[in-house]
């Protein structure tokens, strides 16, 4: 067997690297237009996705549970108005010191029940007392010197009185002498001297007659006059003396009317001033209730309207007496009294519900009164849309309303639904995206 050998052609040539067999392969993309104009668009549909799912400035996504929705229905509106009447008496008598002075007896105590006129205690006034006994003096010694004049001048009524008859006595002699001589005279038995004597005597007497009755006519008018005067002092001072009696008297404290007394808190030895108030005496029996209304209802509570009022299970009738129109804090007052007996448990202090009727029932579209109202006035609600997934401010029109309803007068039909929970957080929007 023969070996052949072989040589590589390219063994002269020598070793050659692998390099000589490697091809460059060109990369092939997209071109940088075409890459722009697709980041473009990426930008863009993003922009689009998130205005469409971002809340909008005038809107604000909310969870439905967190709302109460009511529906407007039609219904009876009840116009009446619930208030809390506070209980107070009919009747309050303030006890007031007429004069200032130490206390020196006490006979009730506060709470007790007092009758007209029953004394309560007992005060002490040295200085009062001896003015007064001064001033008593005085008077009295005024009344007896009127009543010297007023003697003065009736004696002299009854001296003008005996002068005037013995004046008219004269006169009636003098008149008989000389009709008792003339005759005499015509027949030449008496001497006509003596005749005109009796004449002129009896003149003289009938003209001081005349003098003396015009005399006691002026007097008597002035007399009666005067007498009319001094009658009139006398019973001013009679009156000025009762007063001062009286004063004296006002240092013993008396109750004013029947009832009960309270506040009543002095002690003997106390000094109290003129004036000072002392207490009070309640009328026992007849009370009355004392509310706060609303001031969204002052031009509408007029007296005389109707109120029922629960107490014990028991409902009372009650009328409007007095209206406070006096706004405070948002509310005025008015008085309740009674009209068919009130209850007999019920105590000062003590709080009633009172429903107060303002109108009579009338058919109207109602929606449920709800704390909504508080922030809008009743001008204006969010209104849901019948998908339920949006709620949209809307301008409405609401007129009467109760603790439980509010008329609707225009904006809202019958059917559809509103938001009447509060609406803090998001009364300033337009829009409300209800979320579930």
């Amino acid at each position: 067997m023969s070996v052949v050998s072989m040589k590589s052609v390219d063994a002269g040539r020598g070793a050659q690297s692998g390099s000589g067999m490697d091809r460059v392969v060109e990369r092939r993309g997209l071109p940088k237009w075409v890459r722009y104009a697709a980041g473009g668009i990426a930008l863009l549909l993003a922009l689009l996705l998130f205005w469409w799912f971002a809340p909008a400035k005038n809107s604000q996504t909310i969870a439905a549970d967190r709302l109460t929705i009511s529906t407007v229905q039609k219904g009876r509106f009840d116009d009446f108005v619930p208030l809390r009447g506070r209980v107070t008496p009919l009747v309050t008598v303030y006890l007031d010191a007429v004069e200032g002075g130490r206390v020196e007896k006490l006979f009730v105590e506060d709470g007790a029940m007092v009758k007209k006129g029953q004394l309560l205690a007992e005060l002490s006034n040295s200085d009062l007392q001896n003015n007064l006994l001064a001033r008593q003096a005085d008077v009295s010694r005024e009344m007896n010197s009127m009543r010297n004049m007023e003697l003065a001048l009736a004696q002299t009524r009854v001296n003008d009185r005996r002068n005037l008859i013995e004046a008219e006595l004269t006169v009636d002699k003098a008149r008989r002498q000389y009709e008792m001589q003339r005759p005499l005279a015509a027949k030449g038995f008496v001497a006509s001297r003596t005749v005109n004597d009796s004449r002129a005597d009896y003149e003289a007497s009938r003209r001081r007659l005349e003098v003396l009755k015009s005399g006691q006519s002026t007097d008597e008018r002035l007399q009666t006059s005067q007498l009319a005067q001094l009658r009139a002092s006398n019973a001013s001072l009679s009156q000025s003396l009762s007063i001062a009696r009286s004063t004296l008297d006002a240092l013993n404290l008396r109750a004013p009317v029947d009832g009960q007394l309270t506040s009543f808190s002095i002690q003997v030895g106390q000094s109290l001033q003129r004036g000072e108030r002392l207490g009070q005496v309640d009328s026992a029996g007849h009370n009355k209730l004392m509310a706060d209304v609303d001031e969204f209802y002052l031009g509408r509570v007029q007296p005389g309207q109707t109120a029922t009022v629960e107490s014990g299970g028991k409902t009372y009738k009650a009328k409007v007496a007095k209206i406070y129109p006096q706004v405070r804090n948002g509310t005025f007052q008015v008085d309740l009294w009674f009209t068919d007996g009130e209850p007999t448990d019920i105590q000062r202090g003590q709080t009633l519900q009172v429903k107060l009727t303002l109108g009579d029932p009338t058919p109207a579209r109602l929606i449920p009164n709800g704390a909504f109202y508080t922030e809008t006035g009743g001008s204006w609600v969010f209104v849901v849309s019948p998908d339920g997934r949006t709620a949209v401010k809307r301008q409405v029109r609401l007129g009467r309303r109760n603790a439980d309803m509010i008329e609707v007068l225009d904006g809202l039909e019958l059917g559809e639904k509103v938001i009447t929970s509060p609406y803090t957080g998001f009364a300033d929007k337009d829009r409300l995206d209800l979320g579930r």
